[in-house]
């Protein structure tokens, strides 16, 4: 991640610094683990999988500032230090969660683009896998705002959950054994294994937020 950090002095010096000040926050790094840990089952060149593993730390720290925003869910504090948009402003904090977004593809893009010919087809399908995760993650995230504080049916909260928390966490799964080229009985095998890690994240995140 570190690698990723913009220092050199700009006009968006401040924007740099909000980006690194939520991507270098901490956190239990849950993502990346899971697409490594998941190519490592197969492989052991784990360097390989590394840009994605970086980009799905992004796209999550982006997602984190945007759900702390005031007009979503509000929050003063995150790892246990002011939210971006507390520590900088909201809009230099929107802006940073759009930076780390765009950020994300552009790891991903200069991965591709020094891909070997025979890598990259598995490797294509990760980005289209990635950028549907991340639309799901956005939609999820929509329709649990919708409902805040609103009467929810079991269908529609199994919705808010297999796309605002789940998609992701399934994809870091999937990406690490696609980019392994595993066979399609051990991708499926990984895809049911990682959608039940997501609902019960899910779950428990939604137990905290209430106590």
């Amino acid at each position: 991640l570190e690698e990723h950090l913009r220092k050199q002095e700009c006009p968006e010096k401040i924007l740099n610094n909000s980006m690194e000040y939520s991507l270098m926050a901490g956190g239990k790094r849950i993502r990346p683990i899971l697409v490594l840990a998941t190519y490592q089952i197969f492989k052991k060149d784990i360097e390989k999988c590394m840009p994605y593993a970086v980009a799905i730390e992004m796209v999550h720290n982006f997602s984190l500032i945007h759900d702390d925003l005031p007009g979503i869910d509000n929050d003063d504090i995150r790892h246990g230090k002011p939210t971006n948009h507390k520590q900088f402003n909201e809009a230099t904090a929107i802006l940073a969660g759009d930076g780390l977004l765009n950020q994300a593809y552009m790891v991903i893009s200069k991965d591709l683009e020094n891909t070997k010919p025979e890598e990259l087809s598995n490797k294509i399908k990760v980005f289209k896998e990635f950028s549907y995760a991340v639309d799901r993650m956005i939609a999820g995230e929509y329709v649990d705002t919708e409902y805040e504080s609103k009467q929810i049916t079991d269908k529609t909260l199994e919705y808010i959950h297999k796309n605002k928390t789940g998609a992701l966490l399934k994809l870091c799964v999937r990406m690490g054994a696609i980019l392994a080229d595993v066979s399609e009985n051990d991708l499926e095998k990984l895809t049911r294994y990682a959608e039940r890690i997501g609902l019960a994240f899910q779950i428990k995140d939604d137990i905290l937020s209430e106590e």
